[in-house]
């Protein structure tokens, strides 16, 4: 990966409490909140923009319904005073929530996504990033996403899922790379 711009900003998705709901089901990547919490630390030292993309629910059966405690950020993921917030209500980040405008105000061209769900609004996400022009990269093991059957009734395991979707992602997208290269990157080497 070249060299990461002063000014990339990293787009954590969904990172709240009702993401750990076990009702979900069975999920890949064990190591991905300890791989998003590294590219946290990393974006605040070296103090470049960070947005924080929160789900809120139009549906009150939903666990990311506003005023529960599902819809809140995870403890680790809490963003700080001058972190960008943003709250979406579809899987796209960018869907009539402002992002894209905010990241042009500031010319900000490069974006890093990691979060959750891979398969939902990450990839969907990273597309419009892609499509709107930005030089997206999604962090391959800083997401991760849950077993799935299809409309036939298969259950397709979180890994495939994971794999269909960034293989989707790096066709027209973005760019899919691990947080050892980002962190290199953001490090200048």
């Amino acid at each position: 990966m070249q060299l990461l711009a002063a000014n990339a900003a990293l787009i954590v998705i969904d990172m709240q409490n009702g993401i750990n709901r076990p009702t979900l089901g069975r999920r890949n990547n064990p190591d991905a909140e300890r791989n998003i919490e590294t590219l946290l630390l990393g974006w605040r030292a070296t103090r470049r923009p960070i947005v924080h993309v929160r789900h809120i629910s139009r549906s009150p059966e939903s666990i990311f319904w506003p005023g529960q405690s599902g819809a809140e950020f995870q403890p680790c993921f809490v963003p700080m005073s001058h972190e960008h917030v943003v709250e979406k209500n579809v899987p796209d980040a960018f869907a009539a929530t402002g992002l894209e405008r905010w990241l042009r105000v500031r010319d900000i061209e490069q974006v890093v996504i990691v979060g959750v769900i891979t398969n939902n609004s990450v990839e969907a996400t990273a597309r419009s990033a892609g499509g709107l022009g930005f030089e997206a990269t999604v962090v391959s093991d800083g997401a991760f996403t849950f077993d799935q059957r299809d409309l036939t009734g298969r259950l397709w395991p979180a890994e495939d899922v994971h794999a269909l979707s960034l293989a989707n992602i790096a066709m027209d997208y973005a760019s899919v790379r691990p947080t050892a290269e980002i962190v290199q990157a953001l490090n200048g080497g």
